[in-house]
């Protein structure tokens, strides 16, 4: 199975859990923060969350300075991400999610965040966007350890089509990491 096979796509129920807190950074969450990063390079994300790949645990990987293969690598790890200020005039961004492979959708968020959270030797730290791609995968990435996913930001109308969308993007045999029916 490769790295991109390990990515669970929508509709699974998993992506629509309330994810546990993680109590203990232990050897497995090092491990799986390495399966994750891994998975996301791959697939030339830039975000995953631990519900992406079957494990329902409040664990983010971020990478926005990844450009492709040969490119410097920048990963955060964000164990147990808490949202502390999401604030700033709202932006429309056109995201795409691994676990929709084939579409972008424009999401509506604020554009500035404050997150808090845990790295892998269990130090508290806070991170700060505006008005970047690090604001928008904060935010699309922890939603996910909520059951929120980028078309549930959408009117009904937007996410009957986007879903219409997927189902060909995926027929014609999108798979995560391409953005775009091709």
């Amino acid at each position: 199975m490769s790295a991109i096979d390990d990515i669970v796509l929508s509709p699974d129920e998993r992506l629509k859990t309330e994810c546990a807190p993680i109590k203990t950074i232990d050897a497995d969450v090092r491990k799986l923060a390495k399966r994750m990063l891994k998975d996301m390079y791959a697939a030339d994300g830039c975000g995953l969350a631990a519900p992406q790949v079957g494990e329902l645990v409040q664990l983010v990987v971020i990478d926005v300075d990844y450009a492709g293969e040969g490119s410097k690598k920048n990963p955060y790890v964000l164990i147990n991400p808490k949202v502390v200020t999401a604030d700033g005039p709202e932006r429309s961004y056109s995201e795409g999610c691994l676990s929709f492979p084939g579409i972008t959708v424009d999401v509506t968020r604020p554009s500035h965040v404050v997150v808090q959270a845990q790295n892998l030797d269990g130090d508290l730290m806070q991170y700060e966007a505006r008005d970047n791609l690090l604001a928008v995968c904060l935010q699309h990435e922890i939603d996910h350890l909520h059951g929120v996913t980028m078309v549930d930001h959408l009117t009904p109308g937007k996410r009957i089509a986007a879903l219409r969308e997927y189902d060909e993007a995926l027929a014609a045999g999108a798979r995560p990491g391409d953005t775009s029916a091709e």
